[in-house]
């Protein structure tokens, strides 16, 4: 009898118990690193505002870090894609190194000014540590799978402080069709226990404040519903979806293409941080590197101003996309997920502007929409709305994530993100 079939014939509680154990020092571990992690990153992001000059040693920091990984990295340069990938089928496992690397090399990109997030880290770190935990206690394939989704759970409710959502977020992004309800509470306790581990160390989360308040519906009085708007929202998310199709496509191709042409490999992150700076040249602004979550210079794009009239130009979410797919498609290290809200409340900004809809309103659609639809987790976004925004416009929220989801062609930013029916 394998190890898999003895945990199943364990009474429930025992089995809980058992699974408390194991998430707790999993998800304090993960919640710490994230509460470190960006830390680093609003130091690191102050000290490129200050010091514009860093933005020119950007080829160099590529060439490092392109060295760290060919030197320590091994597998771990898989990063999201390999846990994934493990969660269903168990290969070289997840280096315990992924974590310390990732941590380093992402923080070095935004030093420098390259385009990128802190999702992909934050998951990756709590993998990594998921990993750990599972091997030193020999845990079997069907249980660590559970474990490296507590992982992936914990480290994005720590790093956003949705803990609800990184739940549904660790379940729905592993695959499609096939839902592990198995790992619902695991998944629940690590992320709720990483998110407080995390503001308990002094990390605060960006507060978006959405004060569009519209008619209520007569059988749902609590929730905000117009028809008209409705049908704007519907509108706004095919365009949203495309936008993460784009994304997706663009990202791909540069990361593919650059691989297949240049021979040199130390040579792809050098060109990629020479067009970064290039195009900042070119548009006269540094708003579109580095997070995009706030922006020093009252008169800049940023995601908090994109919830405000003119905090954003026509163009904004495209020099994000392009700036980001250059970043993360030429060797560079941090997440996708930040830029993706940058992605979406500019473009959101942009059409509420031209349909003369509430332009906060609009914003929020986008940032989670955007998000819903490049990683094929649209419900996971819904309950984002919800904790980020509040309740009161969830209509509208899951109305553009579930749109924005299919009018991305089902198409994700993880390679083995993919929809598994049961045969």
């Amino acid at each position: 009898m394998n190890k898999s079939n003895v945990f199943k014939q364990l009474p429930n509680s025992i089995r809980q118990f058992y699974w408390a154990i194991l998430i707790l020092p999993i998800a304090i571990t993960t919640g710490l690193l994230v509460a470190f992690f960006l830390w680093l990153l609003d130091i690191v992001t102050i000290a490129r505002w200050n010091d514009l000059w860093l933005v020119f040693l950007l080829p160099l920091a590529g060439i490092f870090i392109g060295w760290l990984y060919k030197q320590f990295g091994k597998n771990s340069a898989g990063g999201n894609t390999l846990i994934i990938d493990e969660i269903h089928q168990p290969g070289g496992g997840v280096p315990v190194r992924m974590a310390p690397l990732v941590l380093f090399t992402t923080v070095i990109t935004h030093l420098f000014g390259g385009s990128a997030g802190r999702e992909g880290t934050a998951v990756q770190m709590g993998g990594s540590i998921a990993a750990l935990f599972a091997r030193w206690f020999k845990i079997a394939h069907e249980q660590k799978s559970i474990l490296l989704m507590c992982g992936i759970s914990g480290g994005f409710a720590a790093v956003f402080g949705t803990p609800i959502a990184g739940t549904i977020f660790a379940i729905e992004v592993v695959a499609l069709g096939r839902t592990k309800y198995d790992a619902a509470l695991p998944c629940f306790i690590a992320s709720i226990i990483a998110h407080f581990t995390c503001i308990s160390c002094g990390i605060t989360h960006t507060n978006y404040a959405i004060s569009y308040t519209g008619k209520t519906f007569i059988f749902f009085p609590d929730f905000s519903f117009n028809w008209i708007l409705l049908l704007k929202v519907a509108v706004a998310a095919t365009l949203f979806g495309l936008a993460s199709f784009l994304f997706i496509t663009l990202s791909h191709f540069i990361k593919n293409k650059s691989t297949q042409y240049i021979s040199i490999k130390w040579l792809i992150p050098v060109i990629g941080g020479i067009l970064v700076i290039s195009i900042c040249y070119a548009l006269g602004n540094f708003d579109y590197i580095g997070l995009g979550v706030t922006n020093p210079n009252a008169n800049g794009v940023s995601i908090v101003s994109a919830f405000h009239a003119s905090g954003a130009t026509y163009f904004s979410w495209f020099w994000k996309l392009l700036l980001t797919a250059i970043t993360l498609g030429m060797g560079f290290k941090g997440g996708e997920v930040t830029p993706l809200f940058f992605i979406g409340a500019t473009l959101g900004n942009i059409l509420a502007t031209l349909s003369g809809t509430p332009i906060d309103l609009f914003a929020a659609v986008g940032f989670i929409a955007v998000f819903a639809g490049a990683t094929n987790t649209p419900l996971a976004c819904t309950v984002m709305g919800l904790e980020l925004f509040g309740a009161e416009n969830i209509i509208y929220y899951a109305t553009a994530c579930f749109i924005a989801y299919y009018c991305s062609g089902r198409s994700s930013i993880y390679k083995f993100n993919r929809t598994i029916t049961n045969e």
